[in-house]
């Protein structure tokens, strides 16, 4: 079961972007509460309560008890998602969804791996998390903190999906059961290599006795003929003359 947490909460009558910029300036943190039953209610927290509170609850799927000073019922919710400038890292608005403790609600819950991987720790794998959260359906006091996924079998080149996780009492997993969670697969250098190693390397010098194709250019490079090689050079001795061309007049005998 997941730990509860408690929160201060003060309700606020005034909304809009100017009165969530004072109630920044003033260090604390503009929110919402709604749920199934009830009307949205806007709220404020206070910044420096709620970055404790954070730090408490360390990326787990817990429940918060929220305390409002002008009332006495207390309502329990859980984070339902947390905005934060993307410059100043400054928490922006809480929206808190109430739930109750006889009903069922839907909720995302962390993955944590567990265990070390065979495919790691023996084949020089790499794990690949594929899903960080998986959607689940429970009552509050069955909420799990994460989902724990065991990869101590794992070998390279297997995944776990959601249909291979271990049943937890009182949670129905909603994702699809084909949803891969976590594989082992081989490191990204290696793939390099055996890509590298199967492709031709540019310029390489063909083998012993290869026969080029017919018409292929010269390779770059070639050889030039040697310094001093006189352009139409003789024939060698003993060479039949060619015949001359088709039409051509036979040259005037020599006058003696």
């Amino acid at each position: 079961m997941s730990q509860q947490f408690k929160l201060n909460v003060t309700a606020r009558a005034q909304t809009g972007r100017s009165a969530s910029r004072r109630l920044r300036k003033a260090n604390r943190v503009p929110a919402i509460l709604y749920g199934k039953h009830t009307s949205p209610e806007s709220l404020t927290v206070d910044g420096p309560e709620f970055i404790r509170f954070l730090k408490s609850v360390a990326g787990r799927s817990v429940l918060v008890q929220l305390e409002r000073s002008d009332k006495a019922d207390k309502a329990l919710s859980f984070l339902q998602e947390v905005q934060r400038d993307p410059i100043t890292d400054k928490y922006l608005h809480i929206d808190f969804q109430e739930v109750k403790a006889d009903e069922k609600f839907e909720i995302r819950v962390a993955v944590r791996v567990t265990g070390e991987s065979f495919g790691v720790k023996n084949q020089s794998g790499v794990l690949e998390m594929n899903t960080q959260q998986l959607r689940v359906r429970c009552f509050p006091k069955d909420l799990p903190e994460a989902i724990n996924v065991d990869v101590t079998e794992l070998k390279v080149g297997e995944t776990i999906k959601v249909s291979g996780l271990k049943s937890i009492e009182g949670v129905e997993f909603l994702d699809l059961k084909g949803q891969p969670i976590v594989s082992c697969v081989e490191p990204v250098a290696e793939i390099v290599q055996e890509v590298a190693a199967a492709a031709p390397v540019e310029g390489a010098t063909p083998a012993a006795g290869a026969t080029p194709a017919a018409g292929a250019a010269p390779a770059a490079g070639a050889a030039a003929p040697a310094a001093g090689a006189k352009a139409g050079a003789a024939p060698a001795a003993g060479a039949k003359a060619a015949a001359p061309a088709a039409g051509a007049k036979p040259a005037a005998p020599a006058k003696k």
